[in-house]
């Protein structure tokens, strides 16, 4: 897990080498840190580190789940076991259930036009407490993708991504569950659009389209029905809208669209933008981040995408790349002043991208 040196403990375990912004070699994998080793990377101005998973405590909103008995749900489940080597088990079984619990909102809201409360909750809470561990949300968005059930996958990333981007916004963590709420319920509209529309693999047809994007007004009237939050069904009614008036379904401009919904419209945007199943062409997450910062130029709100980047970047420190001249590396520093030129590790050497020009990272490897 990738974590702030501010939150490091005495008898946290290294599993990577720590490097200086200067490239300079300070602590090697494998060290287990005593308080004189946090102070020394303090004074280097380190900002994250990968350490040993911690065992996360028992709770009261999840009194069961024993580290043993959610090791077996994994291991009985073989659609959780590809990504349970990245991630804390509690995780991952947390977010299978939030899975099913979407599903289940979605079925009933076919039927009835209405959702449970309770299901909303007992589905995406515990998904909450647990995620706060995961201090690497690239790696966490990558292993909780896949293009089954893309829809529910959909809703619940979105979800975390949104619980994320607010708490970076600065928003209390009460500010940041509900708006996570938000982005967990923002396609709940879909439950009344033909499913045959949502899952064709063909570009759809004009008329498809206009049935598509009535999801949001059904997403508000859902909410509204079921529980009368104006804040919530707004963002589920506005997360399409874009901040020059070019947005669905009604056109409103960045002053008239509701604060929650330019949240997770951010993180609406990014979850289907790394998706195979939206995007074919697989594409690589900081490509991702640069059209996301494209966009912030009339369509996102600016101050929430550079927010959403400035934290993201960070994650993929230590993760390896392939250049645009085929050399491999690994990312050691981001640049604070220019976001996608980070200092990068070649065997032996270390290359400063802002004075490399011609230099792009082709791809960032995940593995």
């Amino acid at each position: 897990m990738k974590i702030s040196i501010h939150n490091l403990k005495s008898g946290d375990q290294l599993i990577e080498d720590v490097y200086s912004h200067s490239g300079l070699h300070l602590l090697s994998a494998s060290t287990v840190l005593v308080s004189q080793d946090i102070q020394y990377l303090i004074k280097h101005e380190v900002d994250y580190v990968s350490i040993k998973w911690r065992e996360v405590p028992q709770t009261e909103s999840n009194p069961i789940l024993t580290q043993t008995a959610v090791m077996e749900s994994v291991d009985q489940d073989a659609s959780l076991i590809e990504i349970s080597d990245h991630l804390s088990p509690f995780t991952v079984v947390s977010f299978h259930e939030a899975i099913v619990g979407v599903k289940d909102l979605f079925d009933r809201a076919a039927l009835n036009s209405q959702i449970d409360i309770s299901v909303v909750n007992a589905s995406f809470s515990p998904l909450m407490n647990n995620i706060k561990q995961e201090k690497d949300v690239v790696s966490l968005l990558l292993s909780l993708g896949s293009d089954d059930d893309y829809t529910f996958q959909h809703c619940v990333r979105v979800g975390i991504i949104s619980y994320f981007l607010a708490i970076w916004l600065n928003k209390s963590e009460q500010e940041a569950k509900f708006i996570g709420k938000a982005g967990f319920l923002l396609d709940i509209g879909k439950s009344k659009v033909d499913p045959q529309i949502l899952t064709k693999p063909a570009k759809l047809t004009q008329e498809e389209f206009e049935e598509a994007k009535k999801h949001t007004t059904y997403g508000y009237e859902i909410i509204m029905n079921s529980m009368q939050d104006e804040d919530l069904a707004a963002a589920a009614l506005q997360h399409h809208e874009r901040s020059d008036g070019s947005g669905y379904p009604e056109g409103r401009t960045a002053d008239q669209i509701h604060p929650i919904a330019k949240i997770i419209a951010v993180a609406d945007i990014y979850s289907a933008m790394i998706s195979k199943r939206v995007y074919s062409d697989d594409r690589d997450l900081l490509y991702v981040l640069k059209e996301l910062n494209e966009m912030s130029f009339g369509k996102l709100d600016p101050t929430i995408v550079q927010t959403f980047i400035k934290n993201m970047l960070p994650n993929f420190i230590n993760k390896k790349v392939i250049l645009t001249n085929g050399q491999k590396g690994t990312i050691i520093m981001t640049n604070p002043t220019d976001f996608f030129r980070p200092l990068i590790k070649i065997d032996d050497k270390f290359v400063d991208m802002t004075k490399n020009r011609e230099l792009e990272i082709q791809t960032v490897l995940m593995t």
